[in-house]
């Protein structure tokens, strides 16, 4: 297969200081019918920077415009995870060889990095033959250094919580052409945290944590790129769902890669790598618009262990060819596409009723706690009323997350019954100065017993919801085999089973 590609050459380790000299000596010999797998480049002391993607993408840039078969980078990624290994220059003989065999590569191009001076790094690549294990060609360059490393300084041995915690960012692109996007995001919210309230690790249900942009709007200052915080991390889905059905469309620029880098470093991030992280952009335009490079945003975020998803709005080899799959790959996380004008058909169901009746029950159990705890209730109330009206899928996912053990844990910091229920609070520290003016006149009897009632009551609510919710669910199933399969909650739903599962969580 290699017959003409015999002599080890190793006079092409001239430091060229740029890529496609790089690129152009690690490619001669090369034939067209050699696929070629190009792998990340490793820092020699494992730390952790943007480099190693950086110049991985750079490499594949420049020899992608040459004669040269190159083998996708998701199958790379595939590979890498079945073998357990680093996706890096670090590999052994024996493993490139089973790496490359699986991934019916000819050849494997390796590397590592070296900085020698703060501004400058250094590159060694090697061409290994995957039949043979042998060097068959290596190159060097010295290039500037133009992205940022990151300096931890906890143990990583410890790097690990133990608690069952899912941060998801949402950057909704909010131009002229999206308003199906809104309107799908809008209807399949509660869907979608519904799914991630099932997922379970150590039989823990998780709390949801979940961020809010908007970008692409010219309503949005200039100066801030068109990219707008919507809402930082919550726990309180309301205010997510509230910011959503206010949110409006207007034309402007789409600066993926801006939005990215905002989401990463304003928003509070845990630095646990077992929590999961992942950020969902959507939209509809080319990816690499802006003066931000999506790759540099998207090399920290894989840094701080975030999964980077890209919703593209529209045919899937048109998402392909504006990057919206690549920018998802460069985190190791996933590319979909969406009809963002689908026609979702809305269908009753005999449930419908009763959920709404055992909602309204449900909300009459709930007891605010401290100064945070009026505002709340005053916001669910509201949302309790505009779920009314909206439509009845909405209502029975909503009324689904709040009935369970999730919901409760988001609502543990205002409402006494779910401090008490989920272990917040005992019943001893509570202080009577933080209630309501009628239970704080209570005695202590009272008031326990007060608290036995509303926590009965409630069981018995949430056991109610949950049978109609799965009636419900079996009867839309047998009732919607001709609705659209291509929609946001349908996609989401496939990649946050897919990811969570990678970080402990199991799901029904």
């Amino acid at each position: 297969m290699l017959k003409n590609f015999l002599i080890i050459s190793f006079s092409l380790l001239a430091h060229s200081g740029e890529i496609s000299d790089l690129a152009d000596n690690l490619s001669k010999g090369l034939k067209p019918e050699n696929k070629v797998a190009i792998m990340d480049f490793s820092y020699t002391d494992n730390k952790k920077s943007e480099g190693p993607i950086i110049i991985q993408e750079r490499l594949t840039t420049e020899l992608a415009g040459k004669k040269i078969t190159l083998i996708e980078r998701s199958l790379i990624k595939k590979v890498m995870e079945e073998l357990k290994l680093q996706n890096s220059g670090a590999i052994d003989t024996k493993k490139a060889a089973e790496a490359g065999k699986l991934l019916g590569a000819d050849i494997l191009i390796l590397g590592t990095l070296n900085d020698i001076q703060k501004d400058k790094t250094e590159i060694n690549a090697r061409c290994v033959e995957v039949k043979s294990g042998k060097i068959l060609n290596a190159a060097s360059a010295r290039i500037k250094k133009t992205w940022n490393d990151l300096v931890s300084t906890e143990n990583h041995a410890s790097n690990h919580s133990g608690e069952s915690l899912i941060q998801i960012a949402l950057l909704i692109d909010t131009s002229g052409s999206m308003e199906g996007l809104i309107n799908q995001t809008k209807s399949h919210l509660w869907k979608i945290i519904n799914e991630l309230a099932s997922f379970k690790k150590n039989e823990d249900a998780p709390l949801i944590e979940v961020a809010l942009y908007e970008y692409g709007n010219n309503n949005i200052d200039k100066s801030e790129g068109y990219v707008r915080l919507v809402s930082p991390f919550t726990s309180n889905l309301d205010k997510i769902s509230k910011e959503l059905f206010s949110l409006k469309t207007n034309g402007g620029d789409e600066y993926c890669g801006l939005a990215i880098k905002k989401a990463v470093e304003q928003l509070k991030w845990s630095q646990k790598d077992d929590v999961y992280k992942a950020i969902f952009i959507a939209g509809n335009e080319p990816f690499t618009q802006g003066e931000q490079p999506f790759e540099q945003s998207v090399a920290l975020a894989k840094n701080k262990g975030i999964f980077v998803n890209t919703i593209f709005c529209g045919p899937m080899q048109q998402g392909i060819a504006m990057q919206w799959k690549r920018g998802a790959e460069l985190s190791e996380g996933d590319y979909a596409n969406i009809n963002q004008n689908a026609q979702i058909a809305e269908i009753d169901a005999p449930q419908d009723r009763d959920i709404r009746e055992s909602m309204a029950s449900l909300s009459k159990t709930y007891v605010p706690y401290g100064k945070e705890g009026k505002e709340t209730y005053k916001l669910k109330k509201d949302m309790d009323e505009q779920a009314i009206s909206a439509p009845k899928s909405v209502l029975a996912e909503r009324a689904s997350f709040s009935a369970s053990a999730s919901g409760q844990a988001s609502m543990s910091n205002w409402d006494l019954i779910s401090a008490i229920e989920t272990g917040a609070i005992k019943r001893e520290e509570v202080k009577k100065e933080n209630l309501n003016e009628n239970l704080s006149k209570m005695s202590e009897k009272e008031l326990n017993d007060f608290i036995d009632s509303k926590l009965k009551e409630r069981a018995e609510i949430r056991a109610k919801i949950a049978k109609l919710k799965k009636e419900r669910d079996e009867f839309i199933k047998k009732s919607s085999e001709n609705q659209p399969k291509d929609t946001l909650d349908i996609k989401m739903i496939e990649i946050l089973r897919k990811q969570a599962s990678q970080k402990g969580y199991s799901f029904k």
